[in-house]
């Protein structure tokens, strides 16, 4: 059980912040007639969606057995990591924490903050390496901690999430847009033990609606009050909130798609394990695979050659590129082209 403050990390000008309130959304109404907001009064999508995201947040804490309170909708999760470093991070004294390799966005937010990001390299396995943590936060003034389970390119869990509550006295995110794929236990499970802990998740990848831009983070109650001061009133849209309401309806549906997943992520391996100028495949737990390549400059240009794009990762992490699984259609297609190389 963690006695973090929350309050102790925050910035001193964000504690002081009055929230942006909608008077139509605090309060209740029978029959209103909306002359508040200088909306046209003609249109199917003419009013303003709802900034407190109420019904979705009350979907979502259903789901997960959480209060709606300890909710906050971002539009995707990009904004969300945003928030999180504008409100913890004070510009140009605060540092933030990644691991390297890692998801490139949390450094990108941090800069334009003007924070430092320090990064945490991984081992060979890409795992962390657990007496380097202690070591950078014993020796460094670090706010945040950006742990990306699983990891993103290199598709690996990090076990023992609670060490890293443990041992760190700022905010810990645990950034979980690939748990469906994974069999893990979400870090969610912790939250009534470490106030520090953040957890964001995405309709983006298992969900299949990244074209609506909605990311979640759960929380205390008291960080996320701190995430619906900061975000701007009205940050998720009306036709993204309905399309997601509508999703949440069918999860059999998000069960259906994760197991089709993983039965292609378990057939493109088999496939892998029988190609030439393929000499690692890295294990993941997300719908993705980091491969190692014989001439990634030869292959990766046949591969634009015939339109099938894939996510560069050399010289980063030399001779590696990072492969969505598709349909069964998609991974044949790559399968062919990587036979014939």
């Amino acid at each position: 059980m963690s006695t973090i403050s929350i309050n102790t990390l925050v910035r001193e000008n964000i504690l002081k912040l009055k929230p942006y309130i909608s008077f139509r959304d605090h309060n209740e109404f029978n029959a209103p007639t909306f002359l508040d907001a200088n909306e046209s009064p003609f249109g199917e999508w003419n009013r303003y969606p709802d900034s407190t995201q109420r019904k979705l947040k009350n979907s979502l804490a259903e789901i997960k057995t959480l209060s709606p309170t300890q909710i906050a909708i971002g539009n995707g999760s990009d904004e969300l990591i945003d928030l999180i470093i504008k409100i913890f991070c004070e510009p140009k004294k605060d540092a933030i924490l990644m691991m390297n390799p890692s998801f490139a966005m949390y450094g990108f937010y941090a800069t334009i903050n003007e924070n430092r990001v320090l990064q945490l390299n991984l081992d060979e396995n890409f795992e962390i390496v657990k007496d380097d943590f202690l070591k950078i936060v014993e020796q460094e003034a670090i706010k945040v901690f950006f742990l990306c389970s699983p990891n993103n390119p290199t598709g690996n869990s990090t076990e023992d999430i609670e060490f890293y509550l443990q041992n760190f006295n700022g905010i810990v995110v645990v950034d979980e847009a690939y748990i469906e794929f994974s069999g893990k236990k979400s870090s969610l499970e912790l939250l009534g033990q470490y106030p520090n802990l953040i957890v964001l998740q995405t309709f983006s990848k298992a969900w299949g609606i990244a074209g609506a831009r909605v990311g979640v983070a759960y929380a205390s109650e008291e960080t996320i009050q701190l995430v619906n001061t900061v975000k701007a009133p009205y940050n998720v849209n009306a036709l993204s909130q309905e399309l997601i309401l509508k999703a949440l309806e069918n999860e059999n549906q998000l069960k259906e798609n994760v197991r089709d997943i993983i039965t292609e992520r378990e057939w493109l391996q088999d496939q892998f394990n029988n190609i030439e100028c393929i000499t690692r495949v890295f294990p993941t737990d997300a719908n993705f695979f980091l491969i190692k390549l014989k001439d990634i400059e030869n292959v990766y240009t046949q591969m634009l050659e015939q339109e099938i794009l894939t996510s560069r990762r050399d010289p980063a992490i030399p001779g590696c590129i990072r492969i969505n699984i598709g349909n069964r259609l998609e991974n044949e297609k790559l399968i062919n082209l990587l036979k014939n190389i």
